[in-house]
């Protein structure tokens, strides 16, 4: 199976963990949660104007959460938080992976986390139940990516572009190349984010790695006023292309293409 992990801006809306439930409803793997922060370094400029807005609207890390526990019962994927060292740190790496843990979060990911810091907040993760998930770019060098690969236990985020999120008009080769360095190295699932944009680009990122990560092309979406259930048929959309793209990943190796 192909993992889709789309992602939303915790705060964006009142209503934002609604798209919690359409992304699953429309077969979502997990669901990535931004933590909104007003200095990110690798958010382009939709992710930041979703930050931007839910931080307006008074979002603070403690309210999302608490949103979180309203809705933990109804969520049946797993959970990953996209945040900042700032915000790890701000309480300690411990008090803030226990937080996470207690509001149904499965998964952490810290992109400005060197790896040569990493080890307390991986060692605070795995005491809370959390999964750190490392990122990996198409200029790290081999020896430095294997250290990465250390990292966690679930899948390797592999950033398909040097750069900031965004939407993008075409899937980059480098992360063709990039997964599969990271394969070479590990049997942990690949994940290609960073401007996977349509259905077309998923179903390309899916077939070079184990899955994609969709976040500024959702986010475009609610911040022009779509629905959860816009959101929903978005989503299901990928996951179709994605579903598509095993099959004929499939046929291919059996020698019967469609």
């Amino acid at each position: 199976m192909t993992a889709l992990v789309p992602y939303v801006t915790g705060g964006i809306t009142d209503d934002w963990t609604d798209y919690l439930l359409a992304y699953q409803e429309a077969g979502a793997t997990a669901i990535e949660i931004g933590l909104p922060f007003s200095d990110p370094m690798l958010d382009g400029v939709t992710i930041q104007q979703a930050s931007d807005r839910s931080l307006s609207r008074g979002t603070t890390v403690a309210s999302i959460l608490e949103d979180l526990h309203h809705v933990r019962g109804q969520v049946r994927v797993p959970l990953i938080v996209m945040t900042y060292a700032n915000l790890v740190f701000h309480r300690s790496a411990t008090v803030f992976c226990r937080e996470l843990a207690e509001a149904g979060i499965d998964a952490l990911i810290v992109p400005d986390l060197p790896v040569d810091e990493a080890a307390p907040v991986a060692v605070a993760a795995a005491d809370a139940g959390l999964d750190l998930i490392p990122l990996v770019a198409p200029v790290t060098p081999d020896d430095r990516l294997a250290d990465i690969a250390a990292l966690g236990d679930s899948y390797i985020y592999a950033v398909s572009v040097m750069g900031t999120t965004g939407e993008r008009t075409a899937l980059g080769d480098a992360a063709g190349r990039l997964a599969a360095r990271v394969k070479a190295i590990t049997d942990r699932p690949v994940l290609i984010g960073f401007g996977v944009s349509s259905p077309a680009q998923a179903a390309e990122a899916g077939r070079a790695g184990d899955g994609v990560v969709v976040a500024s092309a959702l986010m475009r979406r609610v911040l022009d006023g779509a629905t959860a259930a816009e959101l929903r048929e978005t989503v299901a959309s990928l996951a179709a292309a994605l579903e598509d793209s095993t099959d004929y990943a499939t046929a291919e190796v059996s020698g019967d293409r469609r």
